[in-house]
C-alpha cells in the first residue's frame, strides 16, 4: 500500500514524493478533523441524555488513543530496520523491536475495538430501540470511522524515506 499513488496517471505530471507526506498528513488530518466535529455537532443538537447518553464520548477518546498509538511507533521500529548500537547491543533492540510491535498491535486492537464499540451503539442503541432520533447514533458511528481512516491514511500513505 505505501506505492499507491504511484499507480495514478498523473503520476508522470506530479512528484508525489516530496509531496506524499504533506498529502498524507493534510487527509489525514482533515478526517480526524471531520470525526470530532460530527460528534461535537451531534452533542450540541441533543444535549439531554435521553437523546444523546454522553458516556458514547467513550468510543472516540479511545479511538484518539488509538490513533496516537498506532502512529508513535515508525515502519522502521516495527520491521527492526531502526539502529541497533548501544550499550546493550542486539539484546535490547529485539527487545525494542518486539516491545514496539506490541505496542502497535494494542493500537490496533483499541482502534477496532472502538470502531466495533460505535457499530454497536448505533445498531444496539438506536436502530433495534427503534428510536425516532437516530443521528446520535451515526454521529458516533462516523466519528470512529474518521478517526480510524485517518490513522491509517496517517501510518501507511506517508513515506519514511524522506526522514532520513
Amino acid at each position: 500500500m505505501s506505492g499507491f499513488l504511484e499507480g495514478l496517471r498523473c503520476s508522470e505530471c506530479i512528484d508525489w514524493g516530496e509531496k506524499r507526506n504533506t498529502i498524507a498528513s493534510i487527509a489525514a488530518g482533515v478526517l480526524f478533523f471531520t470525526g470530532w466535529w460530527i460528534i461535537i455537532d451531534a452533542a450540541v443538537i441533543y444535549p439531554t441524555m435521553e437523546e444523546f447518553n454522553h458516556s458514547y464520548h467513550a468510543c472516540g477518546v479511545i479511538a484518539t488513543i488509538a490513533f496516537l498509538m498506532i502512529n508513535a511507533v515508525s515502519n522502521g521500529q516495527v520491521r527492526g530496520d531502526s539502529y541497533s548500537e548501544g550499550c546493550l547491543g542486539q539484546t535490547a533492540f529485539l527487545s525494542a523491536s518486539h516491545s514496539a510491535r506490541i505496542w502497535l498491535f494494542i493500537g490496533f486492537m483499541l482502534a477496532f475495538g472502538s470502531l466495533i464499540a460505535s457499530m454497536w451503539i448505533l445498531f444496539g442503541g438506536y436502530v433495534a430501540k427503534e428510536k425516532a432520533i437516530v443521528y446520535p447514533g451515526i454521529a458516533v458511528f462516523f466519528q470512529n470511522a474518521f478517526i480510524f481512516f485517518g490513522g491509517l491514511v496517517f501510518k501507511f500513505g506517508r513515506t519514511e524515506d524522506l526522514w532520513q
